[in-house]
């Protein structure tokens, strides 16, 4: 009997030993699956006496082969991957778009550009002036679109939001539930379970980045990168998306506590979630506002240009682009009346960041919205003395309250809103407005040049002017002076300004008066062509043009960086995979030898019965 039930025990162990083996063999693809391994044991022996004899084998664990340290090592690779990989994705979508050539503005603007350049040297024509007109409608539709695409990118960010939100959701709430089926006890919980939650934890970890920490009796708890409880014990917190207050189409994240939402953002998230939220803070809302900020720097310095300047119906030049003007959203909890109307001021100080615009019942002040950083703002904020930040002006109307905020955004929307406001090639301001001639019978060798509007709204200026030199050093306009001349001075009066080449002599006299309809002159139309290089942004330092070239590099600036860290990231995340492989996964070469040891046991445990078989067979024949 001792023979038969120690084989026997031993062939009931071998065959659940092969039994684990198989299942290993089985799992080998199985994502998340880790090794499990059967420790054996002696039985208890029998003393008889003069000794114990043994009584085989049992048992004693199936257990999975797994390093928590290498598991935690992956978690934190793998939600920072994703976080870097959806930023990285997203992107490089926005570099292409300013990058390539179908879909860039750089090709559009240098068109826009070269076509006022061909106008200036040909100020009559009416087929470049219509050719102007059709490139500005080009560039104008160019920024539309880019402004759409950009649009469009900030609805997947919310579309991502909302998804990754349900399978958050679904997530934590599998995860609470395994913890209540593991229990207590980890060491007695089944291995597949065990694999089954560190499965769930990283799929959760890569939407929301953070960490996964255990808890005496076997509990694993969830936490977000910003330290924001998902998962603690059979407890799973509700992620949800919310609209943000001062713009109702942009969806925040929060997590649902008892009786308030905590707020989330990309400092409190990893994984894609937050790769998505850092996407749109760091790279899509500057995009856009540096496109604005280009968008209206191009129409109003154009306009500038464009209203110094006389069309062929001998009127002055109007606008020449329309655009919107800055957008103030009032927060929906103001207690007050108060309104913010808004403008553009200085252009040189329009940077384009969005601004937290706040009362405290005495002075209005202002942060910046991504930082909370202090922005200077002066005036008071009455029509003759409006509030003036980063080169917005404000206008304060209706009764403000304590407390009452305002988000201003300078130039996101600007893009879209860019249109050409004219559509008659004869209205397009070529000719200078006033022109500047010689008298006939003048003995000095003085010529006019360089003529130019110094004022385009001076209500004088196309009056008709004579300027009259008493002798070489002294000068008279319409009767007015005299005014003392140096070879080489401008002459400016009325909005207007000239400069004589020469030396005049005295009762040398200038007419100065409007260009009149249908002029060729194309004085205006040089100083269009010249309206790129203009230095307007920055306090003067940076040229509309190199604003355009900047902006391209940027983008693409962050999306080499974004995708040269997820490459280094990728690499670390495989060396933490490889890692946790090593301790946890299967392999077939080591279960292979193992399954052929197991089935030689378990051979040898059938002969050991076979024997007991003719043990007992021996006796029976002895007594029958």
């Amino acid at each position: 009997m001792s023979v038969l039930s120690t084989g026997t025990g031993a062939l009931i162990a071998f065959q659940r030993a092969l039994s684990t083996v198989s299942h290993n063999v089985a799992n080998i693809n199985t994502e998340g699956y880790s090794r499990q391994k059967v420790s054996f044991a002696t039985r208890t022996a029998t003393d008889y006496g003069y000794g114990y004899v043994g009584n085989g084998t049992k048992i004693t664990d199936v257990s999975r082969v797994a390093d928590q340290l290498a598991i935690s090592r992956l978690l934190d690779s793998g939600g920072e991957l994703s976080r870097l990989q959806q930023l990285s994705a997203l992107s490089d979508r926005v570099d292409s778009l300013f990058s390539d050539t179908a879909t860039n503005v750089s090709g559009l603007w240098s068109n826009f550009f070269d076509a006022a350049s061909a106008l200036s040297s040909n100020a009559s024509s009416s087929a470049e002036r219509q050719n102007l007109l059709d490139n500005a409608n080009s560039l104008a539709t160019r920024f539309k679109q880019l402004s759409g695409q950009l649009s469009n990118l900030s609805n997947e960010v919310n579309s991502g939001l909302l998804s990754g939100t349900d399978e958050v959701n679904r997530l934590t709430q599998q995860i609470a539930v395994l913890n209540g089926k593991i229990g207590s006890n980890t060491a007695n919980a089944s291995p597949d379970l065990l694999d089954q939650r560190d499965q769930l934890i990283s799929q959760l970890v890569g939407y929301t980045g953070g960490t996964a920490v255990a808890q005496d009796g076997g509990t694993i708890n969830v936490f977000t990168a910003g330290g924001q409880a998902l998962v603690v014990g059979t407890t799973a917190s509700k992620l949800i998306t919310v609209a943000d207050p001062y713009q109702p189409g942009k969806l925040q994240l929060a997590v649902q506590t008892q009786g308030a939402n905590v707020s989330l953002d990309a400092k409190s998230l990893g994984g894609q979630l937050g790769g998505l939220l850092e996407f749109r803070s760091n790279v899509l809302e500057p995009t856009q506002a540096e496109l604005g900020r280009i968008a209206v720097g191009l129409a109003s310095s154009f306009n500038d240009a464009h209203a110094q300047g006389m069309d062929l119906y001998g009127a002055m030049g109007g606008d020449f682009f329309s655009y919107a003007s800055p957008a103030v959203a009032a927060n929906p909890g103001n207690a007050g009346t108060g309104s913010l109307t808004a403008s553009y001021g200085d252009l040189s100080a329009l940077d384009g960041q969005n601004l937290l615009i706040k009362f405290d019942g005495t002075s209005w002040s202002a942060t910046r919205a991504d930082t909370g950083a202090a922005v200077a703002l002066t005036g008071t904020g009455t029509a003759a003395d409006p509030l003036v930040v980063n080169g917005v002006e404000l206008v304060v109307g209706g009764a403000a309250a304590a407390g009452d905020k305002f988000l201003l955004q300078p130039t996101a929307a600007a893009a879209g809103s860019l249109a050409v406001a004219i559509t008659d090639p004869s209205r397009i301001a070529a000719a200078t407005p006033v022109k500047a001639s010689a008298t006939l019978a003048n003995l000095g060798t003085g010529k006019v040049s360089d003529v130019q509007v110094t004022d385009a709204g001076n209500a004088d200026l196309l009056t008709p002017s004579s300027i009259e030199f008493i002798d070489a050093n002294q000068y008279t306009i319409d009767g007015a002076g005299p005014f003392t001349y140096t070879p080489g001075q401008t002459i400016s009066a009325n909005g207007w300004s000239f400069v004589l080449d020469g030396a005049p002599a005295a009762g040398d006299t200038f007419a100065m008066g409007p260009t009149g309809a249908g002029s060729s002159d194309n004085g205006n139309a040089k100083l269009l062509a010249g309206v790129e290089n203009l230095k307007a942004f920055n306090g003067g330092t940076v040229t509309l043009n190199g604003a355009v070239s900047g902006l391209t590099t940027a983008v693409g600036s962050a999306a080499r960086a974004a995708d040269y860290a997820s490459a280094a990231q990728k690499i670390i995340n495989d060396q933490a995979q490889a890692a946790r492989d090593s301790v946890s996964g299967v392999n077939l070469d080591e279960e292979a030898a193992d399954m052929l040891r197991l089935q030689q046991a378990y051979q040898a445990a059938s002969q050991i019965i076979s024997t007991a078989d003719t043990m007992f067979q021996s006796i029976l024949s002895a007594i029958r």
